[in-house]
């Protein structure tokens, strides 16, 4: 199995590590310039299962084609690579608001197309890609996506109506927790605590309580009551951010986010 990798920045970078750290198969990272195909040899250096190539290499050689250049850069890099890709092979494009109607277009006849949409925390094998397959796409092809997916976290397959909610859902929503550890820690060291120390009280506060969420399958509502003790400190806590008009704040936050990822 050959993976060609687009556009290596932050999200291609993040999906490029995560699939080299714990995924079997040939890994094809494309730079758009001498400088950053340079870098990025040096970087990868140990590890044997990535080759820095052109584009229109990688586009003869890979079975799944993983797009993660900027939206306004897509068209140019189909334009680009239409002509070597291979019938058979996919193109998944995890650029935002790059509908399933470009890829269309952009695309020869045999070669499928998904539209997808990341997070970053594919780096670490903890990352949520959103997929939405064209009409044509058979469900061998987007297996095979799902499973070149795998060593970057888990998949999930929803309606393309539905990739603007599924970004705020997900492809946005680390920076949201992000943002919630960063004033957690800023409130710490108010209370006399190390930033170093705050930070691995909170962030370990933060991945345990994902795991529950993930592994238990309860509902959050459930998960927080089993820790709110009536009339105590969590209690307490949870009072005062209610007061704050956290809930309130968070859907205004994903119905942003949801409009302006389309």
């Amino acid at each position: 199995m050959t993976t060609a990798i687009y556009g290596v920045g932050a999200m291609g970078g993040a999906i490029l590590d995560g699939l080299t750290a714990h995924g079997d198969g040939e890994v094809l990272a494309v730079a758009r310039t001498p400088e950053r195909a340079t870098e990025l040899r040096e970087r990868y250096a140990d590890r044997p299962a990535v080759e820095v190539v052109d584009a229109s290499t990688a586009a003869a050689r890979a079975d799944v084609h993983l797009v993660v250049v900027k939206p306004y850069a897509v068209a140019d890099l189909l334009a680009q690579v239409r002509d070597s890709l291979r019938p058979g092979s996919v193109v998944v494009s995890l650029a935002l608001g790059v509908s399933l109607a470009d890829l269309a277009a952009a695309l020869p006849d045999g070669v499928a197309a998904v539209r997808g949409m990341p997070n970053t925390p594919a780096r670490v094998g903890q990352g949520m890609t959103v997929l939405s397959p064209a009409a044509d796409v058979t469900d061998e092809q987007l297996q095979l996506v799902r499973d070149v997916l795998v060593p970057t976290g888990a998949t999930l397959v929803l309606p393309e109506a539905q990739q603007g909610a599924a970004t705020a859902m997900s492809g946005s929503a680390p920076a949201y927790f992000y943002l919630v550890v960063e004033a957690m820690v800023d409130a710490g060291v108010a209370q006399g605590l190390s930033r170093s120390d705050a930070l691995a009280l909170a962030g370990q506060a933060a991945r345990g309580a994902g795991a529950m969420l993930v592994e238990t399958g309860a509902e959050a509502a459930l998960l927080r009551a089993q820790v709110t003790s009536p009339g105590g400190s969590t209690a307490a806590a949870l009072a005062r951010l209610e007061a704050h008009g956290v809930r309130h704040a968070l859907a205004d936050a994903v119905a942003a986010c949801a409009e302006r990822a389309g």
